[in-house]
């Protein structure tokens, strides 16, 4: 429960929470890793909703203007999840560790671009905007982990949301989605609901307060950024190991 509420801390405020969840499932609890993809879902997709409540509450959640990128994200969610029943994710494991390297640099680089409010006004070519979302959704439905962030800065520097209303999109979105990713892990036999579910009370507490302080606290915009950078760095370093170079 207490690292189920980190990863919904975390999991809403950017991204990346699964990492603490899969970790515990496969290292502490010792499900076999395609067991662990369909249970850590339970949890993604209970403090997603609560996440999702709490923002619409709070009017922080503009559906009517998010459409053409939710739909081409559960499209490409589902047949995410239909890989993933069948394959191994590890290869793309490794590939996820560049893609954190690159995306902290994207972060970096002006960073006031985070800051901005949401550009009601802003054109988006269809042409880009489906293959992108539906890419981030296969990424989605196919692994899950890391893709709060991949999300959350496309919402920013492509839909030009701001971050608070750019996070709700993506938890909402995610919500969504998990309802025909859990389906088809669960007609694989793939979920532990026991497991999953205890551990879902944790994520579900987690992602509700952290919308609520989100949606609510002035500059709620600079610690968001600031907790992206954080969450994406200790990210590198759990995947390229460098932590054990203390132990050296």
């Amino acid at each position: 429960m207490i690292g189920g509420g980190f990863a919904g801390v975390i999991n809403t405020f950017a991204g990346n929470g699964s990492a603490i969840t899969l970790t515990i499932l496969t290292e502490l609890i010792g499900l076999p890793p395609n067991v662990a993809n369909g249970t850590n879902r339970v949890g993604v997709f209970t403090q997603s909703l609560a996440g999702s409540y709490s923002f619409h509450k709070n009017g922080k959640l503009n559906l009517g203007k998010s459409g053409k990128f939710i739909i081409p994200t559960i499209i490409g969610a589902i047949i995410g999840v239909i890989v993933a029943t069948n394959v191994s994710n590890d290869q793309f494991r490794q590939v996820f560790r560049f893609l954190m390297v690159a995306m902290l640099f994207v972060i970096l680089v002006k960073p006031k671009r985070w800051l901005k409010e949401t550009n009601s006004a802003a054109n988006h070519n269809l042409r880009w905007v489906i293959p992108i979302y539906l890419a981030l959704g296969f990424y989605g439905g196919f692994i899950q982990m890391g893709m709060g962030v991949f999300y959350l800065a496309s919402m920013v520097l492509i839909a030009q949301f701001s971050i608070i209303e750019g996070n709700a999109v993506k938890v909402f979105v995610v919500a969504v989605y998990t309802v025909f990713v859990l389906a088809i892990f669960q007609w694989k036999g793939l979920i532990d609901w026991k497991v999953g579910a205890i551990m879902a009370i944790g994520q579900t507490t987690g992602g509700y307060l952290a919308a609520q302080y989100a949606s609510k606290f002035p500059n709620s915009n600079v610690w968001v950024y600031r907790v992206l950078v954080f969450v994406v760095i200790l990210a590198i370093i759990k995947l390229f190991d460098l932590h054990l170079l203390l132990f050296v």
